[in-house]
C-alpha cells in the first residue's frame, strides 16, 4: 500500500518500524534516523550489533527515502518542507515515548549520514536532557556561526560524532564546527575522526555507541 504523501509535511504519515523490546518495559528508547536513499529497515539492522535487549529501536521512515532533497550543505530553504516535516516527526516521536513513560532523559537520538544531520539538528534546536546523541557520519544542517538557545539546557548529554577525514557528504570542518556548537551547549561531546574511513559506520563506532547505551537509564 502506498501511503498518502502531503507536500506541505511529507513526512507526517510515514511508517516508524520498531525492534527490541516494548517501549512499556525498555529501560531506555533509541529513535534511528536513516539516510538518504535508506530505509527504516536498513537502520534497525544496526540495533542487532549493539546486543542489548532492555533497549526499545524505533526507526522513521522517510517520504520517498530521503529527508530533505538536497545536500545539507545547500541553503535550507532549498531542504524545505522536508527538514522542518522530519523535525515535526522526531518531536511527535518523542511526545508519544514521554506519554508512554519514557522521559528524554530515558531516549537517545541515533543517526546515520543525513539521519545524523537531522538528529543533531534536533537535539540542538530541541535542547534537553538526552540519553545520548549519536550522529555517524553526519554534521549539523545550520550553518556555523548561527544562534541557539541558551547553553546548559543539554545537562551534559552525551554527544557523539564519529566521521572520516576524507568523507565525501561531510566536510570534516562541519563536523569540527559541530562539536565545538554542542560544546558550547552543554553537551559531553565524543568527537572522532577516523582517518581513510569510507562512508560508513565502523566497529568503533558500534562500540562507542553500546558503551553509551549501555550506561544510560538503569531502572
Amino acid at each position: 500500500m502506498t501511503l498518502e504523501i502531503d507536500p506541505r509535511d511529507p513526512h507526517a504519515n510515514q511508517p516508524t518500524l520498531m525492534a527490541g523490546a516494548p517501549v512499556t518495559s525498555a529501560r531506555l528508547a533509541v529513535v534511528m534516523v536513516h539516510g538518504r536513499g535508506a530505509s527504516a529497515e536498513d537502520i534497525l539492522l544496526l540495533a542487532e550489533q549493539f546486543e542489548l535487549d532492555d533497549v526499545a529501536y524505533l526507526a522513521p521512515q522517510a517520504a520517498n527515502r530521503t529527508w530533505y532533497p538536497y545536500s545539507f550543505l545547500a541553503p535550507m530553504a532549498q531542504n524545505e518542507p522536508g527538514i522542518s516535516s522530519g523535525l515535526r516527526r522526531l518531536s511527535r516521536l518523542l511526545d508519544d515515548l514521554a506519554s508512554q513513560g519514557l522521559a528524554s532523559d530515558r531516549v537517545a537520538l541515533l543517526g546515520f549520514s543525513q539521519g545524523a544531520c537531522l538528529s543533531l539538528e534536533f537535539a540542538a534546536r530541541f535542547q534537553r536532557r538526552y540519553a545520548a546523541v549519536v550522529a555517524l557520519s553526519g554534521a549539523l544542517i545550520t550553518p556555523p556561526g548561527s544562534q541557539w538557545s541558551v547553553p546548559g539546557l543539554l545537562a551534559r548529554t552525551p554527544i557523539f560524532l564519529g566521521c572520516s577525514d576524507v568523507d565525501a557528504h561531510i566536510p570534516l570542518e562541519r563536523v569540527r564546527d559541530s562539536a565545538n556548537t554542542f560544546r558550547s551547549l552543554d553537551g559531553a561531546v565524543d568527537e572522532r575522526i577516523y582517518p581513510q574511513m569510507a562512508h560508513t559506520v565502523n566497529r568503533d563506532e558500534i562500540n562507542v555507541v553500546r558503551g553509551l547505551l549501555s550506561a544510560n537509564g538503569t531502572i
